[in-house]
C-alpha cells in the first residue's frame, strides 16, 4: 500500500513539474545550511568551515521517498572577502538532481559590531531522471516513460544574497538562482505533441535570528526563514533553540501547515559541532510514513584563538 501512495505522490509531483515551479529541499536545520541558499555568509564564521547534512525524507514511506545530502565549505580569503563551494544532491523518485556552486562574498563593517555582506553564486545543475525506476500500474504502461530518460542534463545557475549580522542578530535576503530554466521538452507519442516542462524558477529566501543571553550560561535563539516562489505557497519555518554552557542545543520548529520538529546539537569539541533533527508531519502523509530525519556535521579549523572561546549560535 505504501508503495502505492508513493508512486502517485511521485507522478502528483511529476506532474507539477509540468504546470508549477519545481521547490527547491527544504532543511530543518536551516540556521546551520545557511551557505546553501545565501552566498553572502561565506566566510562569515571566520574559519574554514566544513559542512555536511543528510535529511531522509517520510521514512518507511518507500523506496523513492525524498532523501537530500548537502556540503559545504568556505573560509575568509581577505579582511573582507570570503570564498566557498556549496554542493547540494536532492533524490525524489525517478529524479536525482545536484548542484555545483561557488559562492563569494564581500564585507563592510557599518560598525564595530555589525557587518553587512553581499553575495554571488555561480555553478551548475545536473538532472538526471530513470522513469524505469517508477513501479507502474498496468493502466499505467505509457512508452513515454520508456523512452524520455534524461542523462545528465545541464543548465547554469547565478544566483546572489546580502547578509547582515552583528553579535546578537542576523537576517538575509537571497534568490540562489536567477536563471529560468527547462528540465523537459515537448515529445511527441503517435501524434499527440505532449508538453513536459518544468520551469525552475526563481526562489525567495528571507532568514533571520536573534540570540538573547538570558544567563550566563544559558543562550536563547528564535529564528525563522520564509521561502517564497511564484506558483507555490509561501513556506514558513519557525524555530527556537537554547544553547546550554556552550555545549548542548535543545530546540522545537514548526513549519507551517506541514510540520512540527525537534532539534538537538552538541558542541563535541572547539571544532566540531553535530545536529538532529526530527520532523512530525502534520500532513496526512504522516499515517503512511514514520516523519523525517535530519543529521549534520560541522567541523572549523580557526583561524582566530579568540573564535574557540566564544562559539557562535549562528
Amino acid at each position: 500500500m505504501k508503495h502505492s501512495y508513493l508512486t502517485l505522490i511521485i507522478l502528483i509531483l511529476l506532474g507539477t513539474f509540468s504546470s508549477k515551479a519545481q521547490q527547491d529541499p527544504q532543511y530543518t536545520q536551516y540556521m546551520y545550511n545557511t551557505q546553501v541558499v545565501n552566498p553572502a555568509y561565506a566566510g562569515n564564521r571566520e574559519a574554514l568551515s566544513f559542512g555536511l547534512l543528510y535529511r531522509t525524507q517520510w521514512v518507511n514511506f518507500g523506496d523513492g521517498a525524498p532523501n537530500t545530502g548537502t556540503f559545504t565549505v568556505n573560509s575568509p580569503i581577505a579582511s573582507n572577502m570570503g570564498l566557498g563551494l556549496s554542493v547540494v544532491n536532492d533524490r525524489i523518485g525517478p529524479s536525482v538532481e545536484t548542484n555545483f556552486n561557488i559562492d563569494y562574498s564581500y564585507s563592510i563593517n557599518t560598525s564595530e559590531t555589525a557587518k553587512l555582506s553581499f553575495g554571488l553564486k555561480a555553478g551548475l545543475d545536473i538532472l538526471d531522471l530513470d522513469y524505469s525506476k517508477l513501479n507502474l500500474p498496468d493502466e499505467y504502461n505509457d512508452p513515454y516513460f520508456d523512452e524520455n530518460n534524461i542523462d545528465n542534463k545541464l543548465q547554469p545557475q547565478i544566483g546572489a544574497g546580502i547578509y547582515y549580522n552583528t553579535e546578537k542578530f542576523y537576517t538575509g535576503l537571497s534568490v540562489p538562482n536567477f536563471l529560468t530554466t527547462k528540465h523537459f521538452d515537448e515529445s511527441s507519442i503517435g501524434n499527440t505533441t505532449v508538453e513536459t516542462t518544468a520551469a525552475e524558477r526563481m526562489h525567495y529566501f528571507l532568514i533571520a535570528g536573534y540570540v538573547f543571553d538570558l544567563s550566563e550560561n544559558l543562550k536563547f535563539k528564535p529564528a525563522t526563514l520564509f521561502k517564497m516562489v511564484s506558483g507555490s505557497p509561501l513556506q514558513a519555518d519557525v524555530s527556537a533553540n537554547f544553547l546550554l554552557y556552550d555545549k548542548v542545543t535543545l530546540g522545537a520548529a514548526y513549519r507551517w501547515s506541514a510540520a512540527m520538529s525537534g532539534l538537538v546539537g552538541f558542541q563535541a569539541t572547539d571544532q566540531i559541532f553535530i545536529g538532529f533533527a526530527y520532523d512530525y508531519q502534520t500532513t496526512d502523509i504522516e499515517a503512511y510514513s514514520d516523519g523525517s530525519y535530519e543529521v549534520m556535521l560541522r567541523f572549523e579549523l580557526f583561524n582566530k584563538p579568540e573564535r574557540v572561546l566564544t562559539p557562535r549560535f549562528f
